[in-house]
């Protein structure tokens, strides 16, 4: 049976369903937006609440993950107060935030480096929520931008009984998927737990060729060894495979300078195109808690990468009536980086001065092994066809020639100490400073793109971090902090130079307010990053040797701006996450950097339960508004700048859900309700990417 009939099968089967074992009563469960009384460690290594962190800090919840049906992390980003994420095509996604990229992730805390497919292309089935900490975050990362770090918290065994849900999707472009989760215990007292995650989906595209298709499994074991010890042990595998894929952009000028408009579903890619990736992690956490209040906390990690991608890049201008004037060329890409991660942190109260005080120390290693591999085509570059007529579906592939290395990165090594102690000078002020020392090596080996090999060496790097903290009131605070962070650079010149380590400064300062008993919390927050040496595009030049458009240090970067946030429970029923961001961002000659990203930004996630009205009944909505960006470049025709980024749009989504009987319920989903055509990036060569057409999903779900 094909996995498509296998999910049809089911989902009439489900609807039919009884429930196997009837409960006493059934459990109410209340709608739970952001998390203002919970506290995180993502930050500063320091068990905070959000409040008490003097850092912006936004969390989507599993809640509104499942309420808004966002699939993997990049739809999770799109919804985040102070993020854009933009396609770079139909494989891959650049993210920003206050006017530089993200590159920092972490999982349950553990920092990882993110690869060229990232890990907001993950499915949001194994994890509990996402936690976002914008700004400087070295203190735990290390190298890294300051823009923002991702934590993304996994799923775990916390049931000592059989419990879980499956859910079947359908919808547009004939979406269907199928998901479980469940949650045991693995012995008679539960101690000893289990939890087991499985996913399958098959997908077409709104665009010509495109399909889509993926499963994912997930395991956890957490078992207690004692009353105050706790190991977790687990792993996960997510495979997609993409064909007919489109890599590349669609051009934004015919060759006289007049603009292009393309149908949404027009593709650059050809039906030979593929785009697979593979995912594997594995971890252990250990958790000991000591009988004066400290804990310690040691962790392992593993993640590697496979992508395989053989595709076709079509670039230029096409001639208005003939359709000519591009070039395409073949790339069979092949990467698998591998990386590791281990860390020891012990944290707790102490004595000092007659007050009580929290410190927390650790060390952290993480070791990269990179490169990656390509096939040309025998006949290399040659004009494309038609483009006017194209569709890719009778453009046959090339003979390929010998594989080569591309890179061969050797390793990159981050080795690092770090502590931070929060001081409670009095009842209403507290203090948290903190630093952490930092070696950094990275070795590149010869290939076609590093002609000469070579190491970069950073010993004894400094990374500050100092923050306050008042409590204006018992509920409304005020902060300020400040960071410093690092990150080597492998972006070259025209002259094939490497660039600079990037050098950074970040200060903030804002408000913090928690409503109605904790449950809502507001924020504003001014921000200002300097920066120096952030590597930017060098119009018109490449790398020497290579096709890599080379890059320029822009010096005096500054980004400065104001986020406001509120999140949480405005009444039980009534959940909200709400952000609006304002900022610019330019180097020392006054040029936008990460110019294809938005300045401003609004976006709105809300979901209400209609129990006393209609029960079972819960109707919410979502808008993402986006200001245009101040991309620019040069007209083919006229030889002037222009702009070219996407006019300022709004995106609204809708959703109902309906709680048939208290195990089944019913979900539907409308995205982009108004059927906005916008573009979803156009970064480079003057080249854009649609976003999705309106497109409905309905979910069907069986709890036990």
């Amino acid at each position: 049976m094909s996995l498509k009939a296998w999910l049809l099968a089911g989902g009439i089967g489900l609807a039919m369903a009884s429930p196997a074992k009837a409960q006493e009563a059934a459990v109410e469960e209340l709608v739970v937006y952001g998390h203002a009384d919970k506290s995180t460690n993502a930050a500063l290594g320091l068990e905070l609440t959000p409040r008490e962190t003097p850092q912006s800090i936004t969390a989507i919840t599993k809640q509104q993950i499942e309420d808004q049906a966002l699939s993997n992390v990049s739809d999770v980003l799109a919804f985040a107060t102070g993020i854009s994420a933009k396609a770079v095509d139909r494989g891959r996604n650049t993210l920003s935030a206050r006017g530089f990229e993200i590159t920092n992730f972490q999982i349950d805390g553990a920092p990882f480096q993110t690869g060229n497919v990232g890990f907001d292309e993950t499915s949001t089935a194994i994890y509990e929520r996402v936690e976002i900490v914008r700004g400087a975050t070295g203190l735990l990362n290390g190298a890294g931008e300051p823009s923002a770090s991702i934590n993304l918290i996994r799923k775990h065994a916390d049931s000592t009984e059989l419990t879980g849900d499956l859910r079947l999707e359908a919808g547009s472009w004939d979406r269907f998927a199928a998901t479980g989760d469940v949650s045991f215990a693995l012995n008679s007292t539960g101690s000893v737990r289990g939890r087991i995650v499985a996913q399958g989906y098959t997908q077409d595209a709104f665009i010509d060729l495109e399909e889509t298709r993926g499963y994912v499994f997930y395991g956890v074991i957490d078992a207690d060894l004692g009353e105050r010890t706790t190991l977790s042990l687990g792993g996960a595998y997510q495979r997609d495979e993409r064909s007919g894929v489109m890599w590349g952009q669609l051009p934004y000028w015919f060759s006289d300078g007049t603009r292009t408009d393309w149908p949404r579903s027009k593709t650059t890619g050809t039906d030979w195109n593929q785009w697979d990736t593979e995912d594997q992690t594995a971890f252990a956490m250990l958790k000991h808690r000591f009988g004066n209040g400290w804990s310690l906390r040691a962790d392992l990690g593993y993640h590697r990468q496979v992508e395989n991608s053989k595709l076709l890049w079509i670039s230029g201008y096409p001639d208005p009536v003939t359709g000519l004037g591009m070039d395409a060329g073949g790339y069979w890409y092949d990467s698998r980086p591998k990386q590791w991660n281990a860390g020891l942190m012990v944290q707790g109260p102490f004595q000092l001065f007659g007050r009580e005080h929290e410190l927390v120390a650790g060390a952290m290693y993480n070791h990269l092994r990179g490169g990656w591999t390509n096939q040309d085509p025998t006949s290399g570059w040659g004009p494309a066809p038609n483009f006017l007529t194209w569709t890719g579906a009778s453009y046959p592939e090339p003979a390929w020639g010998p594989r080569y290395k591309m890179s061969d990165q050797g390793t990159t090594k981050q080795a690092a100490a770090y502590a931070a102690g929060r001081f409670n000078l009095t009842d209403d002020l507290k203090v948290i400073l903190g630093g952490r020392l930092s070696s950094y090596e990275r070795n590149e080996k010869v290939a076609a793109y590093t002609p000469v090999a070579y190491t970069i060496s950073h010993d004894g790097i400094f990374t500050p971090y100092a923050g306050v903290v008042y409590d204006l009131t018992d509920a409304v605070s005020a902060y300020a902090s400040y960071t410093s962070i690092f990150k080597n650079q492998t972006a070259r010149d025209r002259n094939g130079d490497y660039l600079d380590p990037l050098e950074g400064d970040a200060y903030e300062a804002g408000l913090k307010a928690e409503f109605l008993g904790g449950r809502l919390l507001a924020s504003a927050a001014v921000f200002r990053v300097e920066q120096n040496n952030f590597a930017v595009p060098d119009p018109g030049y490449f790398v020497p040797g290579t096709t890599d458009p080379a890059s320029r240090a822009a010096q005096g970067t500054v980004s400065e701006g104001y986020e406001i946030e509120l999140s949480g429970q405005i009444t039980p029923q009534w959940g909200v996450n709400l952000g609006w961001t304002d900022y610019d961002a330019e180097d020392a000659d006054g040029a936008d950097v990460v110019a294809h990203h938005p300045r401003q930004m609004l976006k709105l996630a809300t979901v209400y339960d209609l129990q006393e009205v209609l029960p079972g009944l819960r109707v919410g909505g979502s808008l993402r508004w986006e200001s245009r960006p101040p991309q620019i470049a040069t007209n083919p025709g006229t030889g002037i700048d222009g702009r070219v980024g996407q006019p300022a749009y709004a995106i609204v989504g809708l959703m109902a859900e309906y709680q048939i009987n208290e195990r089944v319920s019913a979900q539907v989903n409308v995205n982009n309700v108004f059927d906005k055509t916008y573009f979803s990036n156009n970064a480079w060569f003057a080249g854009y990417i649609y976003g999705e057409p309106r497109n409905a999903r309905i979910t069907l779900e069986y709890r036990f």
